[in-house]
């Protein structure tokens, strides 16, 4: 088996410079989607072993969790954000809100005791979307639905993943990485219903199109990306920083596709909740009013200033954010001196600010895994020898830890 030859220069890019790809005239859009999905096709089989393996492992883990701790396998999966995606597509009943029958998003931002109450709108649409497409194509339960969509974006985050480590470090290399991808602790929510796949999947298929100067399939990737979730407009930091050298190198207009259309999901989105509620920050007050959840810079000098002072007394969700402050911090330094390439890195430091500073949730692994090129930058670093096998047994060893953790008990949220 031949190794492809990757598009990046023979001399390193540096970690603020160096937009790689050719700068021939890019081919339409629809023809380099149809290319990326042929190669994907006959590639994936490589990915998608690992991937099938890193399932076997949490489903296997979930099932003896389910057997110990009674219950059903479906009623542990059944838990945590995949509770409120399911809300998103299916009629229920909110008892806090006195019994007030709600089918999708609400009508109206629920308030108690003066302040917006958990609701649907923390929610972006893109999974539930699917989900209930699935669901309404194949007939299945939004449950099934959704437990489907997700196992099948972990997949081709999986994928994608692969094919973008191969493109700038080689085959090998990528098979190796992606191991380590698959097995990282956060991975457990490809197997629950969580938007980390879909994430993942157009950010990851995004940068590689913005790698080989694919423009419009980028922001196109970006699009689906951030309809799913917010910390994905970090990836607009990368299209913009591509079409930046773009322009300036080769003055390919073109190139503004990509940070113009990549955002679009998350903006038409809020735009939409604007328009229902007659506020600019619906999405804003209920995920302060609902979760206590903000943007701060302080939050995590905080957690680590407050473990090191208090270090029996901490709660064990404030270790888990201590623990992947530090890891954070470790693959950013790592990422820029191993000059990762340039738009890679800036989605990379952009989602790992997003998480350091989001309170309470922070950086913990399933937060790190959607800003997955840490983990790329970590296991290129440690991809050989006895640190490789290593890395490999730690994050196998953490995923069964943590997976058991989440669906055995209430202590810490994913």
């Amino acid at each position: 088996m031949t190794t492809q030859r990757s598009n990046l220069p023979t001399t390193a890019p540096g970690p603020l410079t160096g937009l790689v790809g050719r700068p021939d005239v890019a081919p339409a859009w629809w023809g380099t989607l149809g290319r990326l999905g042929t190669r994907a096709w006959r590639t994936g089989w490589r990915p998608g072993l690992i991937y099938l393996v890193s399932r076997a492992v949490v489903l296997l883990t979930m099932g003896v969790v389910a057997i110990i701790g009674g219950g059903s396998l479906g009623g542990r999966i059944d838990r945590w954000d995949s509770v409120w995606y399911l809300r998103v597509i299916t009629r229920w009943t909110d008892k806090a809100l006195h019994g007030v029958v709600i089918n999708g998003y609400p009508s109206h931002l629920p308030v108690v005791h003066g302040h917006v109450a958990a609701n649907t709108i923390a929610f972006f649409p893109g999974l539930p979307l699917l989900v209930q497409g699935l669901s309404e194509l194949t007939g299945l339960s939004h449950f099934a639905a959704g437990v489907a969509v997700s196992s099948i974006t972990g997949l081709t985050a999986t994928i994608g993943v692969w094919m973008l480590v191969r493109e700038y470090a080689g085959e090998r290399a990528a098979n190796r990485v992606t191991l380590l991808f698959a097995l990282f602790p956060g991975s457990f929510v490809f197997s629950m219903i969580y938007s980390e796949g879909l994430v993942v999947t157009g950010v990851a298929f995004g940068l590689l199109a913005l790698m080989r100067r694919r423009w419009v399939l980028a922001g196109l990737a970006g699009f689906v990306a951030s309809a799913a979730a917010p910390i994905a407009l970090a990836f607009v930091v990368s299209c913009a920083w591509a079409a930046l050298v773009a322009i300036r190198r080769d003055r390919d207009w073109r190139s503004l596709a990509a940070p113009v259309l990549a955002p679009l999901g998350s903006v038409a989105y809020l735009a939409w909740t604007w328009q229902r509620f007659g506020v600019p920050s619906a999405f804003t007050r209920t995920e302060r009013g609902g979760w206590n959840s903000f943007l701060s810079i302080a939050y995590p000098f905080r957690i680590v200033g407050g473990l090191i002072a208090h270090p029996l007394t901490s709660f064990a969700n404030e270790r888990l954010v201590f623990f992947g402050v530090i890891f954070v911090v470790l693959a950013l330094i790592v990422a820029v001196r191993d000059r990762q390439p340039a738009v890679i890195l800036a989605y990379g430091i952009t989602a790992a600010l997003l998480a350091l500073m989001t309170a309470p949730v922070g950086p913990r692994p399933r937060i790190v895994l959607d800003a997955f090129p840490l983990i790329l930058a970590l296991g290129l670093r440690y991809r050989e020898g006895w640190k490789y096998q290593l890395a490999t047994f730690v994050s196998f060893a953490a995923l069964v830890g943590f997976t058991a953790y989440q669906i055995g008990s209430w202590a810490v949220f994913p």
